[in-house]
């Protein structure tokens, strides 16, 4: 049904993503290490349900829409090619900061840090990019029901996204007193974050037109 390719492929492309610190790490790296572990394992389980959500749209139907008015979906990929490169000149600006130079935030309640991780998931231009353009690339028609392989494909995402912020979450407090104590590691983390998120928009905005209507 589906190739061994395929599900490499897309791990290896949200291993990148999860990599290149978005929204969605900034906010789970702050709030656990200003409120603690089981705090930004909540909100992680908040992300985990925003993947759920473009996941399940994405299988209703909602890259035909797209195919049908291409403007929508060209304005959606520019803008989230866009808000990257402002990631990106964020992170190697002169005094930009890492993603692991977090800010200090408010002590929240469980329902509310589930609320916000799945909000900030929901509005990061890097997962709506990757459901609605990426992610098609990797289905192969000649391989059965296109639904089916999108659907595989997007639990694989959502395995290795959740997997590897849980990563971060667990080692945030240890990674950021590094960063902390070695100036130079945090400068070239910078560097090497916003090289890495320069490259994912121009991936996003140069990429062939129609990938988005290949899981109608």
């Amino acid at each position: 049904m589906i190739g061994l390719g395929a599900i490499a492929g897309i791990a290896l492309v949200e291993l990148g993503m999860v990599l290149t610190p978005g929204p969605n790490m900034i906010y789970l790296v702050s709030r656990s290490i200003s409120q603690g572990r089981r705090a930004g394992l909540i909100s992680l389980a908040g992300v985990a349900l925003g993947f759920l959500a473009y996941l399940f749209a994405v299988s209703a139907g909602i890259a035909t829409v797209f195919a049908l008015v291409p403007e929508i979906y060209l304005a959606i990929k520019l803008a989230g090619a866009g808000y990257l490169l402002w990631l990106a000149w964020k992170a190697v600006r002169p005094g930009g900061r890492s993603a692991v130079a977090t800010q200090d935030l408010e002590q929240d309640r469980p329902r509310k840090l589930f609320l916000m991780g799945f909000l900030t998931c929901l509005l990061n231009p890097k997962v709506a990019i990757l459901y609605i353009s990426l992610l098609p690339q990797f289905v192969d028609p000649e391989r059965g029901h296109v639904g089916l392989q999108g659907l595989l494909l997007g639990l694989t995402q959502i395995a290795v996204g959740v997997a590897g912020n849980a990563f971060f979450i667990v080692t945030a407090g240890s990674v950021a007193g590094f960063f902390a104590r070695h100036p130079l590691w945090q400068r070239l983390h910078r560097y090497a974050m916003g090289t890495a998120l320069a490259g994912f928009a121009v991936k996003i905005a140069t990429e062939r037109p129609g990938a988005a209507v290949a899981l109608r």
